[in-house]
């Protein structure tokens, strides 16, 4: 999605981007594919095709860094559509380190981006993870009821960390954590700010690994923090800025952006991509079995019944693209999200793969219900897009703010 030369609007997509297009769906169906069900039911990270993906650049700071630059906005959005039309599970430990460069690449100083970014990718015989730790086991779209605090000793210029985070990508096994905590719990979410915990900090350990109904291949975990000390360097943004903004709020001027939601509102079209990634995927398995499979005599997607079902699943995943672009083009461009148009995007996706692996596996009929067949792990992956980052009802309350222009609650 651009503008031309001259005023005009085009949808194709840059010589560049189709390129990288057609790379990463080369991967998703040759490396990530024929893995798919094995890393779903071992339920682990898949760390061989982390490193297939860091030999050939696909998992690596400028890659990622690339695409997140590219001008238009699009090359994200349809780098993480092929991904996760490959897999979900897969692509969620593909990409999960994303969330917590992009906490600290939006929030964070020129020297906590240069020194902390890379260690959350590594190289190839390297291979490293991030974390973002926001998510708490009482505090999950309310995250103004964060508990986990940190404290700052002057002393010794460090902050005191405690509290336990769940629901956690790569939690307990990154190689660089970022927290979110409390530095002032009296004022809510307005009173939190986010900490990069270093490879070897001391108090930090793993909790629970969930185990998940669906995209198993990413390691979920809680996140225990029990005095983990961390350098004065590794709050994000720095001390200064913060000190200024709690300075703000106690003469009751704004703050500005809190740097959790700052976070969930860059990353919501990219979550609408994943989401376009698995629909289309199941979209397409179902297509194809339903012209080669013969029922009474005629393949089966020659039923009305079948054929307009595969009608409305194609003009969703497409509608569901679109929308993603849109709000993907808008943050790129600098332009505010006035009607809502990342949450917008981010539910009409999340919701869209739901509904159209189910109906993926309704036209399988009996084989969709199986592990034989790949639908049936779509659908089970398709329903976290509705949860995770943001609920479908926290993205309806979003949205419903900016048309009515009221409270919403």
């Amino acid at each position: 999605m651009s503008e031309e030369p001259g005023g005009g609007f085009t949808l194709d997509l840059s010589d560049d981007v189709r390129e990288m297009r057609d790379w990463v769906h080369e991967f998703a169906q040759n490396v990530m594919r024929p893995a798919a069900a094995e890393w779903d039911e071992r339920e682990e990270t898949p760390w061989p095709i982390l490193e297939e993906a860091s030999k050939i650049g696909l998992y690596s700071l400028d890659f990622f860094a690339g695409q997140w630059l590219e001008p238009t906005g699009l090359g994200t959005p349809v780098a993480f559509e092929e991904i996760f039309w490959g897999d979900a599970g897969i692509g969620l430990a593909l990409t999960g380190s994303c969330l917590a460069a992009v906490a600290v690449s939006s929030s964070g100083t020129p020297e906590q981006i240069g020194e902390w970014l890379p260690q959350m990718f590594g190289s190839p015989g390297d291979v490293k993870l991030g974390a973002f730790c926001s998510s708490e086991p009482d505090a999950g779209s309310d995250v103004g009821a964060i508990r986990t605090r940190a404290v700052y000793s002057e002393a010794t210029d460090e902050w005191v960390l405690n509290g336990t985070k769940s629901w956690a990508t790569n939690g307990g096994i990154a190689d660089v954590h970022v927290v979110v905590a409390s530095v002032d719990p009296s004022l809510g979410s307005r009173g939190q700010a986010s900490f990069i915990v270093p490879p070897g900090t001391r108090g930090l350990s793993q909790g629970q690994k969930f185990r998940k109904h669906g995209v198993r291949a990413s390691h979920t975990a809680e996140v225990v923090l029990d005095d983990a000390r961390v350098p004065g360097r590794c709050l994000v943004g720095g001390k200064d800025r913060l000190d200024a903004r709690l300075a703000r709020l106690a003469g009751g001027q704004a703050a500005g952006e809190q740097a959790a939601m700052k976070t969930f509102e860059a990353s919501r079209p990219t979550v609408a991509a994943m989401a376009v990634g698995v629909g289309r995927a199941a979209f397409e398995y179902a297509r194809d079995y339903a012209t080669q499979r013969v029922q009474f005599g005629r393949p089966v997607g020659q039923n009305q019944g079948i054929a307009f079902m595969l009608a409305d699943m194609q003009a969703s995943v497409d509608a569901a693209r679109l929308l993603t672009w849109r709000a993907a083009w808008m943050a790129r461009q600098g332009r505010k999200f006035t009607r809502a148009e990342g949450s917008i995007s981010k539910l009409v996706a999340a919701e869209t793969a739901v509904r159209v692996t189910e109906q993926a596996i309704q036209i399988l009929g009996g084989n969709g219900y199986t592990r034989d067949y790949p639908v049936e792990r779509m659908h089970r992956d398709a329903k976290i897009f509705t949860i995770f980052e943001g609920t479908s009802e926290i993205q309806r309350m979003i949205i419903g703010r900016a048309v009515t222009g009221l409270p919403v609650r």
